[in-house]
């Protein structure tokens, strides 16, 4: 029995560390389990979610998720709902760790498990290519 749990531990690990090499093409849920507006603007804050969506696909530092859940809060104030904001930055910041295997964690555009870590240049030429028609991520 310790043998099979230190062999688990072992393959677990060696997944943990190891990259995935081909990110999956983005795509968004919105607001993922949150609404994507209010009952009158049913998309008052669905750009927000869309732009920390993109930020989520492609992953990286912890620092980076940090600054991407400050960047939906803030936008997500100036649309007029700073309550909202600060609700969501709560659930971003316990729902979108990159150790859960959830269709919304931190890297979610690469194979499980990704945890925090700086892209590759040739990551990042991954990302590039595939994010050329996005039209929100050049603002």
């Amino acid at each position: 029995m310790f043998f099979r749990i230190l062999m688990f531990i072992t393959l677990f690990l060696v997944a943990a560390f190891t990259q995935a090499d081909t990110i999956m093409p983005f795509k968004s849920d919105g607001c993922s389990a949150f609404p994507d507006g209010t009952f009158e603007q049913e998309n008052l804050w669905l750009k927000c979610c869309q732009r920390h969506d993109f930020d989520y696909w492609q992953g990286g530092t912890y620092q980076q998720r940090l600054a991407s859940d400050k960047r939906l809060k803030i936008c997500v104030s100036k649309v007029g709902e700073p309550t909202i904001a600060s609700l969501m930055m709560a659930g971003v910041r316990v729902g979108g760790t990159p150790y859960l295997p959830t269709s919304f964690r931190w890297g979610y555009g690469w194979s499980y498990p990704r945890l925090y870590g700086a892209l590759s240049e040739e990551e990042l030429n991954q990302v590039a290519i595939l994010s050329e028609h996005l039209d929100f991520t050049k603002d």
